[in-house]
């Protein structure tokens, strides 16, 4: 297959690379600081050279969003609309111009479209979307991405957890603390933990290509959600790290001012079930985080 990947230089889209070409399939990568062959710039809301590269693609699949791992100013929150907004509404009008259009759209989302939920278990069919700025985000990002009619282009959201790998995201920084004592739970540590080992969201995204009859918005999380505390307490575990200071919130918040964050990332309870995943035969090699960690660590 020919892939286009839109914003594939970080770390979902390296891995997507990787496993692709490996598999072998032509890959090529949108990215405002092109380096290789395969790389093409774009500046994700204007349309220019990179459009070539969008026909006769049989596979896109966007990433583009500036990171949510700031402080949720005014400035920053603009960025965080615009970024995602903008590139799905330039990438339809470069769809729209294409003789032979992709034949699957994947677009990125984000399982914190559902409520804060402890008991809840969120599914695409029961899940409860509720309305803060991070809901409203991926909200109006699921709405610009399917109100655009493209004939036979089918379209797919990626309402992605926390992915586990060694080579980037959130785990890396989670063993770091962890070595140094303060991988205890983070405030309450009641919170859900939805995450998805970085194989296993590969495949799906796989699978889901393959698979004709996946639409619409898709949990792509593994099918056990657990605690905050339990998660912390299982890394310690298999890293063989007998204590863990817990970080009551009052120190998170001053936490999160000084590293430039908010402590939502960490406290926003994320209790999503990959429903349509599983009821369409996917079938997950990590689907316990005991055997995720095992092989990371």
């Amino acid at each position: 297959m020919k892939i286009t990947i839109a914003a594939g230089t970080g770390f979902l889209g390296k891995n997507l690379e990787r496993y692709f070409t490996e598999k072998g399939n032509q890959v090529y990568i949108l990215t405002r600081n092109p380096k290789r062959k395969n790389e093409i710039y774009w500046d994700a809301k204007t349309l220019s050279e990179w459009k070539n590269y969008i026909e006769n693609t049989d596979v896109l699949i966007n990433l583009t969003g500036k990171s949510v791992d700031c402080r949720y100013n005014e400035k920053n929150k603009q960025e965080i609309y615009s970024s995602r907004i903008e590139s799905t509404k330039i990438l339809q009008q470069a769809i729209d111009q294409c003789i032979n259009k992709p034949k699957v759209w994947l677009n990125a989302s984000s399982a914190t479209i559902y409520v804060h939920s402890e008991t809840h278990l969120n599914t695409e069919e029961n899940g409860i979307i509720g309305d803060d700025f991070s809901m409203n985000i991926c909200k109006s990002w699921e709405n610009e991405f399917f109100k655009g009619n493209s004939d036979n282009v089918r379209k797919v959201a990626l309402r992605t957890s926390i992915v586990l790998g060694n080579n980037g995201g959130a785990f890396p920084k989670l063993k770091m603390l962890t070595k140094f004592g303060l991988g205890g739970k983070q405030g309450r540590g009641n919170q859900n933990v939805s995450w998805i080992h970085i194989e296993d969201f590969c495949r799906a995204v796989e699978f889901i290509i393959d698979n004709k009859n996946i639409s619409g918005g898709i949990n792509v999380t593994a099918s056990n959600p657990l605690s905050n505390e339990d998660f912390m307490r299982k890394l310690r575990q298999q890293m063989k790290i007998p204590l863990g200071l817990n970080a009551p919130v009052w120190q998170l918040e001053i936490a999160s001012l000084i590293l430039n964050t908010e402590t939502e990332l960490l406290l926003k309870s994320r209790n999503v079930f990959p429903d349509k995943l599983m009821k369409s035969g996917f079938q997950f090699s990590y689907s316990e985080i005991d055997l995720a960690f095992e092989n990371l660590i």
